[in-house]
């Protein structure tokens, strides 16, 4: 595909879908702070129940609203809260399971990380494979979980950029700009790498790779 043409692809991309899925979520990971890590965290969990991306994030974006933004928030919470929450914002099907997923997975970040998924970031030590089999020992986060955390915490954690999950990667291959993050990488200042890995992921979602085609 040639040059030019892959540029207006990938502008029309960044104009249409270019917001991280943490910034939809109301989150600034380049903090790197315990809160908007852990919500990260809520949200790669949510995520991995089959039932879509925007009702994941309704419930993330509820969750918040309810006070719930740190470990020890979510600690303090009852069985019961977290099941009405759930219940109202898309997750009718799976609240009880999530909300007992949200316990275990608050009470495995508080005992092995003292509730600062930092800690994670050191153990792992720039290992994505590892950093992926650390994030999968919370239950109810799989593989798809896991890459959707790595995605929106690379802003931050820097050391895995560039990284693209399966997804952003199937709507890059339709649109011909790559099979992997590192052809991926070469549109974009590393910045924006982020930015247009959501695009990505967001366009695959839309199912609008031929219209962006069309338009290019």
């Amino acid at each position: 595909m040639a040059g030019k043409r892959t540029d207006r692809i990938v502008t029309l991309l960044l104009d249409k879908h270019g917001r991280t899925f943490a910034d939809e979520l109301g989150v600034n990971p380049k903090r790197n702070t315990p809160s908007p890590l852990f919500q990260l965290l809520c949200l790669a969990l949510l995520s991995s129940a089959r039932l879509g991306a925007g009702k994941a994030m309704q419930a993330s974006k509820a969750l918040a609203r309810a006070g719930w933004k740190t470990p020890q928030g979510m600690a303090n919470t009852r069985w019961e809260q977290r099941v009405d929450v759930l219940n109202k914002n898309g997750y009718a099907r799976y609240d009880e399971k999530t909300a007992s997923q949200l316990a275990d997975m608050v009470g495995h970040l508080q005992a092995k990380y003292a509730g600062d998924l930092r800690k994670l970031r050191a153990e792992a030590d720039g290992d994505p494979n590892k950093a992926r089999r650390l994030l999968k020992e919370f239950k109810g986060i799989g593989d798809v979980g896991a890459d959707i955390f790595l995605r929106e915490v690379q802003v931050a954690w820097e050391e895995y950029q560039p990284f693209a999950d399966k997804l952003a990667l199937k709507a890059a291959s339709r649109l011909g700009l790559g099979n992997d993050a590192a052809s991926l990488a070469q549109h974009v200042s590393q910045e924006r790498f982020p930015l247009l890995v959501a695009a990505l992921v967001r366009s695959q979602l839309a199912k609008d790779h031929e219209e962006i085609l069309a338009q290019s």
